[in-house]
């Protein structure tokens, strides 16, 4: 898709009022330049945007297409440029733009050059081209490198989400022409990882060879932003109750609870109880401060007069779980439908402790009026039909995991 900002600004008001010299009065520009303009959109788009009859233009549905995208880019990047000066809807440039988001990014004109396969001096006038438009500075120049102002901020945020916007586009128009485009980006939380995820992407990529994805892995938070700046589609986890900020959404799938493991041979793996003390009696490795899962491990322990237990292993990592527990005497909290592959397979024991009260919500987040792709869509659908073989693993009978404890 083209990345002309003033051609799609003339191709929405064509849109809006059905005519060219309406929009070229519009923006103050020429009725040839707007004709020349919308032929340009429609050669690089692959096909007609509008259908002309006498009582005026109306899109096709390719032009549907690319303007359903436009249009919600502008929403978002519209407000904050207008707010820092109206003369940016004008001058604004794609390749501004961008050298915005990466100087933002990397807080560094040469980094943010070599991330764009720029010359230095091509991003650092680009960006002091908005500032000048602007009549203020957009970043505070420091001994150690340049931060990017408040609003600065603010204005790359909605940059990279109109950039996502645009991106989006370029994926639907393939998409018209029975082509892919575009690109999968998942935030992945540990479960999903294990559990999810393996099958839901091998039956993506039966659908889609060639399209490419991406999976991140990383701290919630960490995640969390890349979604709200849009480098991530949408996130595949545990979820926050409550939710940590309102732009976005999210969507249970199926209820997880705890498991409380050991290695085969534990010596609490031979009891047919155990207690709280029993339990404070060894050492743990147990999820992140501040995760779904730790939140509901430090509630085993939230009784009046009980304590919390001290010699704490923090990891997310089931790997490094199951090889310390197997090697030591540590017990280990994990999700129970993580927990359940590493008993079947005879690696872990799963301890007899009640952790059915102690349950947490997996789903997806995504932000505010995400509107996927097909392709992304596709893949939604896969996570919700895999939660259900996953949600069938959580509510197991508890005769079977009677007998399974008492091994």
């Amino acid at each position: 898709m083209p990345r002309n900002l003033r051609h799609l600004r003339l191709l929405v008001a064509v849109a809006e009022l059905k005519s060219v010299t309406l929009a070229a009065e519009k923006w103050h520009v020429s009725q040839p330049a707007v004709t020349q303009a919308l032929n340009k959109l429609e050669f690089r788009a692959g096909g007609a945007l509008f259908e002309r009859s006498r009582t005026g233009l109306f899109p096709t549905s390719r032009g549907e297409t690319l303007l359903r995208r436009v249009v919600s880019a502008f929403a978002l990047l519209d407000p904050i440029a207008k707010s820092i000066s109206p003369r940016l809807l004008t001058s604004l440039t794609y390749p501004q733009l961008q050298a915005l988001v990466a100087v933002s990014e990397n807080e560094n004109f040469s980094l943010a050059a070599r991330q764009l396969g720029l010359a230095q001096p091509t991003v650092h006038r680009a960006v002091t081209q908005i500032e000048r438009e602007a009549a203020r500075s957009l970043f505070e120049r420091t001994a150690f490198g340049i931060i990017p102002t408040r609003l600065c901020q603010s204005f790359a945020r909605a940059a990279r989400l109109a950039i996502y916007e645009f991106d989006q586009a370029d994926a639907e128009l393939a998409e018209l022409d029975g082509g892919e485009a575009g690109s999968l980006v998942i935030g992945a939380m540990p479960l999903s990882r294990s559990v999810l995820l393996p099958s839901a992407l091998a039956r993506f990529r039966q659908c889609y060879r060639d399209m490419a994805v991406r999976v991140v892995d990383g701290p919630y938070q960490g995640l969390l932003g890349d979604l709200r700046r849009g480098s991530i589609d949408f996130l595949v986890g545990a979820l926050r109750d409550p939710a940590p900020i309102g732009d976005i959404v999210q969507i249970p799938l199926f209820e997880d609870r705890l498991a409380l493991l050991s290695r085969p041979d534990h010596p609490l793996a031979m009891r047919q109880t155990v207690s709280v003390e029993d339990l404070l009696a060894y050492p743990w490795v147990v999820p992140h401060q501040g995760t779904p899962t730790r939140d509901k491990f430090e509630a085993i322990f939230s009784a009046p007069g009980s304590r919390a237990p001290s010699r704490l292993i923090e990891s997310g990592s089931l790997l490094l779980i199951r090889g310390l527990l197997l090697e030591s005497d540590h017990l280990g909290c994990i999700s129970h439908v993580q927990a359940r592959t590493e008993c079947d397979r005879g690696l872990l024991r799963q301890l007899p402790w009640e952790t059915d009260a102690y349950i947490r919500p997996i789903g997806l987040t995504y932000r505010t009026g995400w509107r996927p792709t097909r392709p992304q869509q596709k893949m939604v659908d896969l996570l919700t039909e895999s939660s259900r073989k996953a949600s069938s693993i959580t509510t197991c009978p508890s005769e079977h995991l009677e007998t399974e404890e008492a091994m």
